[in-house]
């Protein structure tokens, strides 16, 4: 375990020193593939150049997307061999219950949590789910996650980082909770409304 970490602190020292093309490039592979999270980068990167941290956080989020998409062609492809490959079977459930119960709208708890979003998108492709919901929900998580990292960097400035490791875990956390109950609360909406203009018909 000590020697994973190890190594994700050293790709993520590598890909720092080549800036905005390294956060690119982690930021596509992190929803695919790759084990270091774009925030090793984003979060250093507008540290350094608050100026332009909000330029930082829509191209973490544009290109995690389009990795989100590549993530999701791989389950559709692979399936479920890909996942044992890189997931323990536990974590692949975990992920697969999300999707029972939530359908597309689990790509919020991938997206904006510490679970492993690549495991979210590739299992999108393997569950079925239509891109269209991987991409809607790529961009409202990933964009809330990394666009809310940025807005503490540009408030709270070199102490954002402190702050981001010891709240941001449970931050994320409340937003996924609110997120879900309202979506629950739109489909029970919706469900109810088309029971009653059945009913009228």
């Amino acid at each position: 375990m000590e020697a994973l970490s190890q190594l994700v602190d050293d790709l993520g020292a590598f890909f720092l020193e080549h800036g905005m093309w390294g956060l690119m490039f982690v930021s596509f592979a992190d929803s695919s593939f790759f084990p270091v999270p774009p925030d090793f980068l984003l979060i250093p990167l507008a540290i350094a150049r608050p100026e332009l941290a909000f330029w930082y956080g829509m191209l973490t989020t544009g290109t995690s997307v389009l990795g989100a998409m590549f993530g999701w062609w791989i389950g559709l492809k692979a399936g479920r061999p890909i996942l044992y490959k890189l997931f323990p079977e536990d974590k692949i459930r975990r992920v697969e219950k999300y999707y029972e119960r939530y359908g597309g709208a689990a790509i919020a708890v991938g997206g904006f949590t510490p679970l492993p979003y690549k495991a979210f998108t590739i299992t999108a492709g393997m569950a079925n789910i239509t891109l269209r919901q991987v991409i809607l929900w790529s961009i409202l998580s990933r964009g809330a996650r990394f666009m809310l990292e940025v807005a503490i960097i540009v408030y709270l400035g070199e102490q954002a980082q402190d702050f981001i490791h010891d709240y941001f875990g449970p931050i994320t956390i409340v937003t996924v909770i609110v997120i879900m109950i309202g979506y629950i609360g739109y489909r029970s909406y919706k469900a109810r409304q088309w029971s009653s203009n059945k009913k009228q018909v």
